[in-house]
């Protein structure tokens, strides 16, 4: 069978060269005699991957010796969590924008460990716009603020930072490694990655080493961001084949350009399939242009009637997983670093070519 383009949130697409590197050192890694998914991750083996994927990491992002990179499980919902156990202590607020779906949750659990004051949210708006940042009335003693830059299922991006004195932790799931940014405006980026680094089962913290004093010694081990800090990430076994799979990424960036490249084709990308929505009366975008993401490109169809005939003919088409989340319907092109324009371009035909026949 031949691959398809995946349009998949997550677990999303991964390049192509990636998974043919994988598949060639599968069964004997660089001449070690086993699979990384079989060596010790005390090995100096694995150390090394380890090491290379910090290093190519800092490298794409330009992340100074002011920060640490953790890689932790769990995923992002359970940094929601982990998040305010370790950077609230000792304070009695924290400060949250609510943008969507995974604001939403992120409050949630916050709010098990500190009051929440929601600076600023457009759920008035059906979370189709960004809230004004200028307006914001931010408390100084605040234990940081917290946004999600790239809400995955509403398609809403948000480009330039509040301005604040405050550590600004950002989640940065579904956008990280998209484009450029600067990781000194940040006190702690966080993402899962299977959308834009590798699969499911890691995920990146970049954390100020200043925040890292604010962590508890009652966490539990594993949660306490100072103490994976002081262990390279390896208090227990770590999920040693993601993060292998997540340098064989770094380094395909690399391949590209690094961040610059492919945020230029990012740009085009999105450019190119807002403008056929845009185009068409038989499809629309809902979300604010200013806020519109590059990375999730929800649409829909003038008749919702159509919308169970278009995943069956897309699906034969070989493109897959273009429905739209549950909670809000339509469809959903989720086009990460790791879809080609070719994607890109095939996903525009068979629009076309269906608001042709159904339109």
């Amino acid at each position: 069978m031949s691959r398809v383009y995946n349009f998949c949130s997550g677990p999303a697409a991964l390049p192509e060269a990636v998974l043919k590197k994988a598949q060639a050192e599968m069964l004997d890694w660089h001449g070690a005699g086993v699979s990384v998914m079989e060596m010790s991750h005390r090995s100096s083996e694995f150390m090394s991957i380890l090491a290379s994927a910090k290093a190519r990491l800092s490298r794409l992002m330009n992340i100074s010796d002011d920060y640490e990179i953790l890689f932790v499980q769990g995923g992002a919902s359970t940094l929601f969590a982990q998040i305010p156990a370790n950077l609230a202590n000792g304070f009695d607020a924290i400060s949250y924008v609510d943008t969507g779906a995974w604001s939403v949750k992120a409050i949630a659990e916050a709010k098990k460990y500190a009051k929440v004051n929601v600076v600023a949210s457009s759920k008035e708006q059906g979370y189709r716009t960004v809230p004004d940042f200028s307006q914001l009335e931010i408390d100084p003693d605040s234990a940081y603020l917290h946004l999600c830059e790239n809400e995955t299922i509403g398609g809403l991006e948000i480009f330039d930072l509040p301005q604040t004195s405050l550590p600004i932790v950002s989640d940065m799931s579904s956008n990280i490694l998209s484009r450029q940014i600067d990781v000194s405006k940040y006190g702690m980026i966080y993402a899962g990655a299977q959308k834009n680094i590798g699969p499911a089962g890691v995920c990146i913290c970049i954390v100020r080493k200043d925040l890292l004093k604010r962590s508890s010694d009652v966490l539990p081990t594993v949660w306490n961001f100072a103490t994976l800090a002081a262990n390279d990430s390896m208090i227990n076994t770590p999920p040693t084949f993601a993060i292998y799979l997540a340098d064989l990424v770094f380094e395909w960036l690399e391949e590209q350009g690094g961040v610059a490249a492919i945020e230029k084709l990012n740009i085009a990308k999105a450019e190119a399939l807002y403008a056929a929505i845009d185009a068409s009366s038989f499809y629309s975008n809902p979300i604010d242009p200013k806020y519109r993401s590059r990375m999730n490109v929800p649409f829909i169809l003038a008749d919702n009637s159509l919308d169970a005939l278009f995943i069956k003919e897309s699906e034969a088409a070989g493109l897959r997983t273009l429905a739209g989340h549950r909670s809000v319907g339509g469809m959903r092109a989720s086009i990460y670093n790791a879809m080609p324009m070719e994607g890109i371009q095939a996903l525009i035909s068979f629009m076309h070519d269906f608001e042709k026949r159904h339109g």
